[in-house]
């Protein structure tokens, strides 16, 4: 089927943001207005999460043009979880092309749980989008490699050039998820019984728990976002991951699914395309201009972390990043006030 991509060049719309400076103002005003917020809770789903010090804060922000602002503990290393979804799918659909991941894994919002083994159900065995449990699952099975170790160890590279060094696995977190990751495997084996996945259902739920307890930071977070602000180059190593275009499907899926059931809330109230991790971490994208990487442990009724939320609205609304926000300009249109545009 073809296309509107197919026929007309793409054309693309980056804006700019302040000056350096600005920035580096607007980001130590993010962190001192909320690093004192103590609403939410750790999670302690796995005790190594509940360990953590509530009181850690950090946030940086990352501009296309490779400039770095961190503030806070943005060199805390933690697991990157559900964040990892997003880059995994962008691998995937470098690998595989727009519509061979459209039609397997799909970008629709399942208004359920992100772990629900009924909207698999529902859907005739669909993942529907590669957000939730079911999709990151049928993702990770399109991963290349010949053995799944190969299929780990290229998604730990992608990730890591994604981020710009060298990631590693958090053993403690890996083995605690393994030994509670049932209702995974549920999910995975239910995907093989419909052909979502043609692999071993179990290894594929192994890689993707590896790929879970990758270690990021912050500033890790940051330059990921800002790879996929920037076309798919990373902004401050200048290699390129993955294609403009893919970039675009990537950020079209966050937009409307990153933050599961709280998506059309967030992309209200914030204006970018985002994925949180239930360690606390959240990834903001703004593209052409920049991304927002946030780490803040306590977490509110969703599973996002309050600080983090806080201080990606505060940014957005100060840096100019909602992808909705325009102002008028009539002056540039060669209208006179008072005359109105035609229809």
């Amino acid at each position: 089927m073809k296309t509107v991509s197919d026929e007309v060049e793409q054309e693309v719309s980056t804006g700019s943001l302040p000056a350096w400076d600005r920035v580096e103002e607007l980001a130590r005003s993010a962190h001192a207005r909320f690093r004192h917020d103590d609403e939410g809770a750790v999670a302690t789903y796995i005790p190594v999460l509940a360990e953590v010090d509530p009181a850690l804060f950090g946030v940086c922000v990352a501009e296309v043009s490779g400039a770095v602002h961190e503030v806070g503990e943005t060199s805390y290393e933690f697991s990157v979880q559900s964040i990892s979804k997003a880059f995994v799918y962008a691998l995937v659909c470098e690998e595989h092309g727009h519509e061979v991941v459209r039609e397997r894994v799909g970008v629709d919002n399942t208004g359920l749980a992100f772990n629900s083994v009924i909207a698999v159900e529902l859907n005739d065995g669909h993942p529907m989008n590669p957000m939730v449990n079911a999709g990151a699952l049928a993702t990770t099975a399109l991963m290349p490699g010949a053995s799944f170790a190969e299929q780990w160890e290229n998604v730990r590279t992608g990730l890591s050039r994604f981020a710009g060094r060298q990631l590693e696995l958090d053993g403690e977190v890996y083995r605690s998820e393994s030994a509670t990751n049932a209702r995974n495997k549920a999910i995975a084996r239910l995907l093989q019984s419909y052909g979502r996945i043609d692999l071993d259902p179990l290894e594929v739920v192994d890689v993707y728990t590896r790929q879970c307890a990758l270690r990021v930071d912050a500033r890790d977070l940051a330059v990921m976002g800002a790879t996929l602000a920037d076309g798919g180059v990373n902004p401050v190593t200048g290699e390129r991951v993955v294609s403009a275009q893919v970039c675009r499907d990537t950020l079209a899926v966050l937009a409307s699914t990153g933050m599961y059931e709280r998506s059309g809330e967030w992309l209200f109230e914030i204006g970018l395309p985002a994925k949180s991790g239930v360690t606390g971490g959240i990834v903001a994208i703004a593209p052409g201009k920049g991304a927002i990487g946030t780490f803040s442990p306590r977490l509110d009724p969703a599973g996002n972390s309050v600080r983090g939320r806080h201080a990606t609205a505060y940014l957005s609304r100060a840096l100019g990043l909602n992808i909705f926000a325009s102002a008028a300009q009539a002056a540039a249109t060669g209208v006179p006030d008072g005359v109105e545009h035609s229809a």
